[in-house]
Formats: C-alpha cells, structure tokens, sequence
C-alpha cells in the first residue's frame, strides 16, 4: 500500500512546520516501506520512531518503549490483527492509538473506535494529513486538567473528575479516553444542548470541526455503555440537527 503523494516528496517537505519535543511513536505495519516512508516524515519533525511488524513484538514494544503514540495497521500477520492489537493495548496503557487501515467503512471504523482507538487514517493517506492526526492526537492526550469541580452527580450517574472514573447505577464503568472526555466536556456543561462542531473541537481538535461521524460514534458507544436503553437514552439527549445535551433535571444534581 503505497501512500499518497509521499513518493517522490522529500519527507521534510511542506510538512516541517514546527518542531515537536521528540515525543516517541511506535509504527506498526508490516509493509516495509510504508514503514520506512512514514518513519522518514516523522523523524524529520524530531519525532522519535521505533517500529514492529506485527502484534506480538508491537506489544512488548510498547510495554518497554513506553511510546507515546501508536500508528497501528489493521491488517497484520499472524493471530493479531490490529484490532486485537488495541484491546490488549487497553489492557495495560492508555496510550494514544491511531488506527490505520485501507478499510473506510464505517463499520470497520466504528469497530476501531470500540477497541480503544483514538483515531483512524485510511490508506492512502498524505503526509500532511499523517503530521495533522499525530499532533492533534497527541496535543489531546497531554491536555492538562483543568482546575473544576471534583466530581457531578446526576442520578444513577458519577463522574469524579480528579480520579477520572465514571459510574452508573453504583457500578464502575470502563471508558477509553475519548469516551471520558467527551463525557467530562458533556457533563460540565450539563443541561446545555452543544452545537456538533463545538464538540469535537473541544474534544478532539478543531481539525475535526466538521467529522460528525467521530461524534456519533462515540456518544453512540457512551449511551451503551451509560444508559439502561440506549434506544431511549435519559442523560445524553439528542437536539436534531444542533448538537447534544447531558439532561440532569432540577434535584438530580447536588
């Protein structure tokens, strides 16, 4: 799989725009030169790169290399594939991971999402868009807390934002980081119906102004995971066309 427009465009080209603090990112692919290729343009923003061709080793890397991102192909050799690959990942790290795959459907998308992943990339893919997803992943998993409140109530429903945990009828509910973000961004502004694009630029980036999927993805897998029925969702409501709201009526929050 050969990416776009990066044959024959020296790696440091138009895309050297500013240079990062030599975070670490784990390329995973068992395309050599897709490997190569992407390894050139990210070291030649400072980013230091390490790579594996398949699950198994990819695993031990990140436990040792302790990397900061994680660029994983769905398609690889052997037992694990990449979406296997990400729920062990989730297993033991919180590490950011961009899914790449040459899949675009948006079932294969939302499955990517489901395992863990921050973000996808579909073969082929630019380096300018590469260097855009990297940083903006990366920007959001070392966003520094806000000093707020340390925890909201409404219902069933907890949120301690000092602890980032998040319950739901007593019982501790498991979210992926974007998950709790989006959470964390609903329930601080609880009540008030928020416009799609304010959504994902908070949370996401404002690259990501205008991917309504990635935002019905995920408030799709927290009504599943938060609601009794997500068909008939009670906290995270849906404003037609606008945007969404966490309802937490008037005696349901301390």
């Amino acid at each position: 799989m050969v990416i776009a427009h990066m044959c024959g465009q020296s790696p440091n080209s138009k895309v050297r725009e500013s240079v990062t603090v030599n975070e670490k990112i784990l390329v995973v692919d068992d395309e050599p030169r897709v490997v190569r290729l992407v390894s050139a343009v990210l070291q030649a923003l400072d980013y230091r790169v390490v790579a594996a061709t398949s699950g198994e080793p990819a695993l031990e890397m990140i436990a040792l290399e302790q990397p900061d991102l994680v660029l994983l192909d769905v398609r690889l050799p052997g037992d694990l594939d990449g979406y296997e690959v990400c729920r062990r990942i989730r297993e033991f790290s919180d590490v950011a991971v961009i899914m790449l795959t040459a899949k675009a459907q948006e079932s294969d998308v939302l499955q990517g999402f489901d395992t863990g992943a921050d973000d996808y990339l579909t073969k082929p893919f630019s380096a300018k868009e590469l260097v855009a997803r990297a940083k903006a992943v990366l920007r959001r998993a070392q966003r520094p807390e806000e000093k707020i409140t340390t925890s909201f109530t409404c219902g069933e429903l907890e949120v301690n934002f000092a602890r980032h945990t998040v319950k739901a009828r007593g019982e501790k509910i498991p979210l992926t980081r974007t998950e709790y973000n989006l959470l964390r961004h609903l329930a601080l502004n609880a009540n008030r119906v928020l416009l799609h694009q304010e959504l994902l630029t908070e949370v996401w980036g404002p690259e990501y102004r205008d991917d309504l999927d990635y935002l019905r993805a995920y408030i799709h897998y927290l009504r599943r995971k938060l609601e009794v029925d997500h068909s008939n969702p009670r906290y995270i409501i849906t404003s037609p066309g606008v945007g969404y709201m966490l309802a937490c009526p008037q005696g349901e929050n301390p």
